[in-house]
């Protein structure tokens, strides 16, 4: 971890997918970590802020990529395509993406990286299954297979380099959850960011795999082998029950959506 002026601990950290959902919410809220936040997407990402650099690329560019990581502390990769879509856009983005991103980090010295993986990861475990980090992937979706690919890149570059990965499987990240399903897979903002923030500044991390949710009642992930991070959840979705009355049997055994934890993404591919 480089040590910054005024204080604060990073110079420069990169957030990828700058344009995106997510990627909207953290822009400012990061900005106390670093003295300058640089900002990465292909769609526009506006005007630079105070305290911002912003750099549109391609992940598929490799040169690109190259210049991208120059004089980065610390990646939050958010960047790529975060939907079921066709497998060549999945492969550029997602894979040839990870892939040129793992290798300039590398090449640029860079030892901390956040990869926003995703309970897709693992949407064909049922939903009456606990997991935790050692449990098998069981991806529902190119998209799915795309962020297992994304943590074994973050594994194989830790053992060979020793570059440190936290993958965090997102589970619903959103203001409230939208149906019966997201009361177990809901992860506020603010407990995105305490857990990116946990990520960041561990001292030690390795390759960490932790399931990016809120603490609620109904748990389907176990981030014991996570608890090096010291994330705690601070919200649940238990304040969202009276959105879903319906008292009617979950899961529906007749409905793959409800049975499985990957929702309708298991209705969504393949799209070859």
């Amino acid at each position: 971890m480089t040590q910054a002026a005024k204080g604060k601990p990073f110079k420069r950290i990169l957030l990828t997918g700058a344009a995106g959902g997510l990627g909207k919410v953290l822009r400012d809220r990061i900005k106390p970590w670093a003295e300058v936040v640089r900002l990465s997407d292909v769609a526009d990402m506006g005007e630079a802020r105070e305290g911002e650099e912003i750099v549109q690329c391609d992940l598929a560019d490799k040169e690109a990529v190259l210049k991208l990581l120059e004089g980065v502390d610390a990646v939050l990769h958010f960047g790529g395509i975060s939907t079921e879509k066709p497998f060549e856009p999945i492969m550029q983005a997602n894979i040839l993406g990870v892939a040129n991103l793992y290798e300039a980090l590398h090449k640029a010295g860079t030892r901390r990286v956040v990869f926003a993986s995703s309970n897709h990861a693992i949407g064909y475990h049922h939903v009456n299954t606990v997991l935790d980090a050692n449990s098998p992937t069981r991806p529902d979706s190119y998209y799915g297979l795309s962020k297992v690919f994304g943590e074994q890149m973050g594994r194989y570059y830790y053992d060979r380099f020793g570059i440190e990965t936290v993958c965090i499987r997102i589970g619903s990240s959103f203001p409230e959850p939208a149906n019966k399903r997201m009361m177990s897979t809901w992860f506020s903002y603010d407990d995105l960011v305490e857990m990116l923030r946990c990520s960041l500044f561990a001292p030690r991390v390795g390759h960490t795999i932790i399931y990016g949710v809120s603490d609620n009642d109904s748990v389907w992930w176990d981030n014991r082998l996570a608890s090096h991070l010291g994330y705690k959840p601070k919200d649940s979705s238990s304040k969202f029950a009276h959105l879903f009355p319906d008292t009617s049997e979950f899961p529906d055994k007749d409905d793959v959506t409800t049975t499985y934890q990957g929702g309708k993404f298991l209705l969504d591919g393949p799209q070859y």
